[in-house]
């Protein structure tokens, strides 16, 4: 059984499909639903130090907390930004993914193939109709 987890918003349509690639190669991965079980600060900093990212890239932009709290501004330290996110995780963009094979920010959701340690196992199709694998379990490229 592969070790992956995914940090999921079951209201968001990329976090569904990454989800969907994921037990598209077999495995079942836990899943952390983040807005009800947030990260701590520690859990946070490692995936932000994991997957090589600074904390201003995991933030997500189009919510309202980060317009309320003037987060574009470039006047916050990371120490200021992980607070906001863990006073609202509405801001940690999604999904985030762990598996053996490293830590991402799957945005588009076909970035989790990179990190996946097992094949494609038939077809996939996004919920926009778009078809990312074919049905030998290869990519498509577009």
């Amino acid at each position: 059984m592969t070790d992956i987890t995914i940090y999921h918003n079951p209201t968001c349509g990329t976090s569904r499909n990454t989800l969907g690639l994921i037990r598209n190669s077999g495995a079942e991965p836990s899943v952390i639903l983040y807005l009800d079980t947030p990260p701590t600060r520690d859990e946070l900093q490692k995936l932000i130090a994991d997957m090589g990212i600074s904390v201003r890239a995991l933030l997500r932009k189009n919510t309202e907390p980060y317009e309320n709290l003037g987060l574009a501004e470039d006047r916050f330290s990371d120490d200021e930004l992980l607070d906001a996110m863990l006073a609202h995780p509405i801001l940690i963009n999604r999904p985030v993914v762990v598996t053996p094979l490293g830590t991402k920010l799957c945005r588009p959701s076909e970035a989790v193939l990179d990190i996946l340690p097992d094949p494609q196992k038939g077809a996939f199709t996004k919920e926009d109709g778009e078809q990312v694998i074919d049905e030998y379990g290869n990519r498509i490229s577009h």
